[in-house]
C-alpha cells in the first residue's frame, strides 16, 4: 500500500507538562510525494501558507556564510518563531538540562502588554520543545563561541529585523548564482515558521499541539496547513459512483 501523506495522530507525544515517556519513532516523510502535493495545492490557487520542506531548508541554510546567520535561521526553523520573537531570545530562555529540552518564547504581543492587561491564566510565554539534538549542540557551541554568558544576554545583538531579512535575501542570491532556485516565492523569515508547522504536521504531531507550539490563538489558523492533504485523502477514501 502506498504511503499516505496524512499523518496519524496516534502514539505518544512528549510535552513540556507531561512526565517522561518513551518517544515514538518519527513518521517517515516521503519528500518526493510531499513536494508533488504542495505543487498541486499551489497550482489550484490554494491559500496554503508558503513553506519549504526539510531538504530545501537545509539547502538554503548552507548558503548562509557564518555560524551567527545560520544559527539565527536554524532557530526560526526548529522553534517556529516569528522574527521578533527570535530577536528577543536570551540565554536563559533555553531550558536544556531537563528530560525534554525547550525554549521559553515571549510573543511580541505579550511583551508589549502593560500591567494587568493579560487574561487570567495568561503567562505571556509559550514553551516550544527542542527535539533535535544537533540543534541543541549548535546552541551550546554558539553561546560559547560568542561569549554569551549572562542569563539575560540577547543571543543576537541586532538593531533591526531588516538585518536577518538581508541575510536571507543574500543567501537566496548566492543559491541562485549556483543555479539553485526554490519554487516557493517569496521566501522570507516567516517562511521558516510556516515550514516548522508543516514539518510537525507531516511528522504526525497532532494539530492541537502544533497550535500550542506555534502560539496560534485559534485552531483554524493551524488547520489551514492541512489543505495540502485534500487530494491525498481522496486516494484513501475512494467512492464509486457507478453501479458496474
Amino acid at each position: 500500500m502506498k504511503n499516505s501523506l496524512i499523518p496519524s495522530s496516534e502514539g505518544t507525544i512528549v510535552g513540556i507538562d507531561q512526565g517522561v515517556t518513551p518517544l515514538r519513532t518519527p513518521i517517515p516523510i516521503n519528500y518526493k510525494e510531499a513536494l508533488a502535493m504542495r505543487e498541486i495545492a499551489l497550482s489550484m490557487g490554494s491559500e496554503l501558507p508558503r513553506y519549504l520542506l526539510s531538504p530545501e531548508i537545509n539547502l538554503l541554510l548552507s548558503y548562509l556564510p557564518d555560524v551567527r546567520q545560520q544559527f539565527f535561521f536554524r532557530t526560526l526553523w526548529n522553534a517556529g518563531l516569528r522574527i521578533n520573537e527570535s530577536l528577543a531570545l536570551t540565554r536563559d530562555a533555553f531550558c536544556l538540562d531537563v528530560p525534554v529540552p525547550f525554549v521559553k518564547v515571549k510573543t511580541l504581543k505579550q511583551r508589549n502588554r502593560g500591567p494587568g492587561a493579560r487574561k487570567k491564566g495568561d503567562t505571556g510565554i509559550r514553551n516550544v520543545p527542542l527535539t533535535d539534538p544537533q540543534y541543541i549542540q549548535a546552541f551550546k557551541e554558539y553561546v560559547a563561541s560568542f561569549s554569551i554568558t549572562r542569563a539575560n544576554q540577547l543571543l543576537w545583538d541586532i538593531g533591526s529585523d531588516n538585518t536577518p531579512r538581508n541575510w536571507l535575501n543574500q543567501a537566496i542570491r548566492r543559491a541562485k548564482s549556483d543555479g539553485v532556485t526554490f519554487t516557493v516565492e517569496p521566501i522570507t523569515p516567516h517562511t521558516f515558521r510556516h515550514s516548522f508547522c508543516m514539518h510537525l504536521i507531516l511528522s504526525g504531531v497532532p494539530l492541537k499541539l502544533v497550535q500550542k507550539y506555534a502560539g496560534h490563538a485559534r485552531l483554524e489558523s493551524t488547520e489551514i496547513y492541512t489543505q495540502v492533504f485534500l487530494l491525498d485523502a481522496a486516494r484513501h477514501y475512494p467512492v464509486n459512483f457507478s453501479d458496474f
